[in-house]
């Protein structure tokens, strides 16, 4: 069963399993001991480090090893705005970030202080001049992704620090999604990772943090890790993590051209045979093995669903697959479409016969999910006598908000409006989106009695 979902946890590396199972022999002892057990579980401790340090690119003693990424985002965030508290309590970050940073900020500003989401482009870049223009005398830390979950676009890491280092703010990193395929070029000032996301065990995350940047960690002080992430470490699995870290840094290079290739034939063979589809995320700039699309009309959890029933483990961002009502922020930051959202993330080691089955197999299943929902199979019919149709989707989640303007738009003529009543969070982002797909103008939207009342006027 081809599972295409590495971005949310890639399967274990062949050498994270060997090394796994050797430092479960060889370091289940105390490290901070000084006999013969402790001695030999902190060689490991140390080489361990040294590994995940060099892959980093940064000194041994800069980073430590969390219980996940999540733990090195939190810490990261707390423990530099605590060291910078005399400069201000600012935090400056872009609109898609992973949630466990934007968590973070809102924890930060629910206890006094503040913070400034910097937009993205329709790409989902920052814009190196908009993310400069956020800082303040106040910021005492910005954060910017080495590359997005989502949509796989790389953000202008070293652009964006050097600009932060003129306004002498530090910038956290979070690498999780590209540390594997390499390191993170420019100037930070701290990074995170996360050991699952490149063929390690769950539960590592590391820590990277510059000398001579303000630091102080938060919470009871603990006498591991430099205090910087407390509990007795997991060795075996850290030995794991560095072990295949170093590993999959060496098969980047040809994976990475690899399944460029194949994700450019998805991108494309996705476009010329599913209808009504926008790939989403930048087409150049972006991870080798991440692609990220939006089908018109479908229910993201159907098509999910109906994908792994023919043996395909995909995932989503849109609001259609969780028990959010909310969009993903990712998406809605970027203004594209959200619904019938499927996120490709292709593991190391991708057969090529696996992703030519994928793309014949969707267009049926995407086929098959719309008629379900009874979208429109045609373009919209010829314009009818002049007047304006309101469109009552109140109570109905996406996808069918949008498929119900879609099969009126071609009953008013051009000029004429076409006015949706939704209470669907996602309509907010979908009607839009589906205005530009279709070369219609979206006008707006209108307080209604319930919801939200979404006004399309039809121009073809």
């Amino acid at each position: 069963m081809p599972y295409f979902d590495a971005a949310s946890a890639a399967p274990l590396h062949p050498v994270a399993r060997q090394a796994l199972l050797a430092a479960l022999d060889e370091g289940w002892a105390d490290p901070a001991r000084l006999y013969r057990e402790g001695r030999r579980a902190r060689l490991l401790l140390d080489a361990a480090r040294e590994a995940a340090a060099d892959a980093v690119g940064c000194r041994p003693d800069e980073l430590v090893f969390t219980s996940s990424g999540t733990t090195a985002v939190h810490a990261g965030i707390a423990g530099a705005l605590s060291g910078r508290r005399r400069v201000g309590r600012h935090l400056a970050l872009s609109a898609v970030e992973h949630s466990s940073v934007l968590h973070t900020a809102a924890a930060h500003e629910a206890a006094g202080g503040s913070f400034t989401e910097v937009p993205v482009g329709r790409s989902g870049a920052v814009d190196p001049a908009a993310y400069a223009g956020a800082l303040r005398p106040d910021t005492a830390l910005a954060c910017l992704q080495s590359a997005n979950h989502e949509v796989g676009t790389e953000q202008p890491v070293a652009e964006v620090a050097a600009l932060c280092a003129d306004a002498g703010v530090p910038l956290l990193v979070d690498a999780a999604q590209s540390l594997g395929w390499g390191p993170v070029a420019g100037g930070w000032s701290l990074l995170t990772g996360s050991a699952h996301k490149w063929g390690g065990p769950a539960g590592v995350g590391l820590l990277a943090v510059r000398k001579g940047v303000r630091f102080a960690p938060q919470g009871p002080a603990g006498e591991r890790e430099s205090g910087r992430a407390p509990g007795f470490e997991n060795l075996p699995a850290i030995v794991a993590a560095a072990a295949s870290l170093r590993a999959v840094r060496d098969e980047a290079a040809g994976e990475a051209v690899r399944l460029r290739a194949l994700v450019d034939r998805i991108r494309s063979v996705v476009a010329e045979r599913v209808g009504d589809v926008e790939v989403v995320g930048d087409p150049e700039r972006r991870l080798p093995h991440l692609v990220t699309f939006s089908c018109l009309y479908v229910d993201g959890e159907t098509l999910l669903h109906e994908l792994d029933r023919h043996g395909f483990s995909v995932s989503s961002g849109s609001s259609c697959t969780s028990s959010t009502l909310e969009p993903s922020h990712v998406l809605k930051a970027m203004g594209v479409l959200s619904e019938g959202n499927v996120r490709v993330s292709l593991p190391v080691g991708t057969a090529e016969a696996d992703v030519d089955r994928f793309l014949e197999v969707l267009p049926g299943v995407v086929a098959e999910v719309r008629e379900r929902l009874g979208a429109p199979v045609s373009a919209p019919s010829s314009p009818a006598p002049a007047r304006s149709l309101v469109v009552d989707a109140l109570g109905r989640r996406c996808p069918i908000p949008v498929i119900e303007l879609a099969k009126v738009i071609g009953e008013v003529p051009v000029g004429a409006t076409v006015t949706v009543l939704a209470d669907d969070e996602a309509a907010r982002l979908d009607i839009p989106a589906w205005c530009e797909m279709r070369e219609q103008e979206y006008v707006g939207e209108e307080p209604a009695d319930r919801g939200s009342a979404y006004v399309v006027r039809r121009l073809s």
